[in-house]
C-alpha cells in the first residue's frame, strides 16, 4: 500500500488547520481498553463501586479517550511522528457519552521542524472534558 500521496509535508501544513473525530464511548470499548492496558481501576469496570465514588457511575479510561485527539493528531499531520502531549482532565467521560476531539495547529516551529498543535475534547453537551497541546515533528 502506498501512502506517498498522503504524507503530509511541512510545506502542506498551516497555522490555523484543523482535524476533528467524533465517538461515542461505548462498554465495549472501555472493556477492551482495559484487556489491552491492564488498567484495572475499579472506577472503569465496577459499577457497583463506581456508584460509591463521587462519579455515581463508571467512567472511562482517560487514556483511553486521549486517544482520539492521536486519531486527530494522524489526520492532520499523516506520517509523521508524535514529540508531545500534555492534557488536563477535566471533566469525566461516562459510557455513552459521545466525544468530539479536535486539533488544530497553533505554530510552526522552523528551526526545529515541528508543529505545535491545541488539542481537546468535548462531549456531547459541549463541555471540554480534555484540553492539551501537542508538538509534532515534520519529517518531510
Amino acid at each position: 500500500m502506498s501512502y506517498s500521496e498522503r504524507i503530509k509535508r511541512w510545506d502542506d501544513l498551516n497555522v490555523g488547520d484543523t482535524a476533528s473525530f467524533t465517538k461515542t464511548i461505548t462498554e465495549t470499548d472501555v472493556i477492551l481498553w482495559v484487556g489491552l492496558a491492564g488498567d484495572m481501576n475499579p472506577i472503569h469496570i465496577d459499577r457497583e463501586y463506581s456508584k460509591t465514588t463521587r462519579f455515581g457511575d463508571v467512567i472511562a479510561p482517560g487514556v483511553l479517550v486521549m486517544g482520539l485527539i492521536s486519531t486527530t493528531v494522524t489526520m492532520l499531520t499523516f506520517g509523521n511522528v508524535y514529540a508531545s502531549q500534555n492534557v488536563r482532565f477535566r471533566r469525566p467521560v461516562y459510557i455513552g457519552d459521545t466525544i468530539t476531539a479536535t486539533t488544530t495547529i497553533v505554530e510552526k516551529l522552523e528551526e526545529k521542524r515541528m508543529v505545535r498543535m491545541e488539542t481537546k475534547c468535548v462531549n456531547q453537551k459541549g463541555e471540554t472534558v480534555i484540553i492539551g497541546e501537542g508538538m509534532q515533528f515534520i519529517l518531510e
